[in-house]
């Protein structure tokens, strides 16, 4: 890369990703399960926003098992956002939770008036968001599956906008940040789990996507210090780390992987800051639900690659998880 390439690459980068007091617009689309890493992630999400970092405009699940919903409700409330829309998949996405059944058990501690709640449609909210916001604005991550962008992008002219879903989407989005995929190949959960939707969005969507693959949150591992947080805090970050590192697998855990807090922390402040940034190139996507990358061809997809020791990710992003708010 020449002097000038590099010069103009670094310009791009600071357009994508901004600075880090830049008050991001967010839409987060979560499985919010069958894993749990997805409690930390709209903890960081929420803690960025409580020192002015973001705005979380909308929480949607992109899982369609009933206590999916009701669980990003229950966390959002705790951070005293219950104002926050929340939303639910389309009817084909996937609907199925953990085995340890921790949505469901949260929710009857902290919240059970939300059980059995009926949400609106996932892309409902995004259009009606979207419609709203300045042109070019708005970050979207995922850290679940891609069954609502597909959605999204398959929607037509409505009461709510005159543009189709893809249209929308590249009017008012800025970037995706999806914690989706493997580098340079692989087979990963979220991409492979709904294969078509997957097989629709990654060829289709029309902005610059920022990946944190597997590779990166699987090397990092946090949420033991929070699972040792005071219960007094009552808190369903706390308590959803120390019921889950007990009963998630049969052995037990002291920490878990952070797959999908990295992919909120790049989306909200520059990811240079923790990662290195390799790109552009083409995320590409089979059939199958596998990936690979092709580094020869400019689609605006970048990928992150560790720069730091794994520790050092790992106790900004707990930190950050640990964030209790003022009540």
């Amino acid at each position: 890369m020449n002097t000038f390439s590099y010069i103009l690459f670094l310009f791009v980068l600071s357009g994508l990703y901004g600075t880090v007091f830049a008050q991001t617009p967010i839409i987060f689309d979560t499985d919010m399960g069958p894993d749990y890493d997805d409690i930390g992630a709209l903890a960081v999400l929420h803690a960025l926003e409580a020192n002015g970092e973001c705005e979380i405009l909308a929480t949607v699940a992109s899982d369609r098992h009933p206590s999916i919903a009701p669980t990003i409700e229950a966390i959002n409330t705790y951070f005293g956002r219950d104002e926050i829309p929340v939303g639910t998949a389309p009817d084909n996405a996937p609907d199925f939770t953990a085995g340890n059944d921790w949505n469901k058990k949260l929710i009857e501690r902290f919240q059970p008036g939300l059980a059995g709640k009926i949400y609106p449609d996932a892309v409902e909210i995004y259009r009606k968001i979207l419609a709203k916001q300045k042109n070019r604005s708005v970050t979207i991550i995922t850290v679940g599956f891609t069954s609502n962008l597909a959605a999204l992008l398959a929607s037509g002219p409505d009461d709510i906008s005159p543009l189709s879903g893809k249209d929308l989407i590249s009017k008012k989005v800025k970037k995706w940040v999806a914690m989706a995929g493997a580098f340079p190949e692989g087979k990963e959960f979220n991409v492979f789990k709904d294969d078509k939707a997957s097989w629709k969005v990654f060829r289709e969507w029309p902005t610059p996507i920022l990946f944190s693959g597997f590779e990166i949150g699987f090397k990092v591992r946090t949420g033991g210090k929070v699972a040792r947080m005071q219960e007094s805090i009552n808190s369903p970050v706390q308590w959803g780390y120390d019921y889950n590192l007990k009963t998630y697998t049969k052995e037990g855990e002291d920490n878990r992987p952070s797959w999908d807090q990295t992919a909120v922390l790049c989306a909200v402040r520059n990811p240079e800051r923790y990662f290195y940034v390799n790109g552009p190139g083409k995320f590409v996507i089979n059939e199958d639900g596998t990936n690979s990358w092709d580094p020869d061809t400019d689609a605006g997809h970048y990928f992150l690659v560790h720069k730091y020791p794994y520790q050092r990710i790992a106790d900004t992003l707990e930190e950050l998880m640990m964030y209790v708010p003022n009540k």
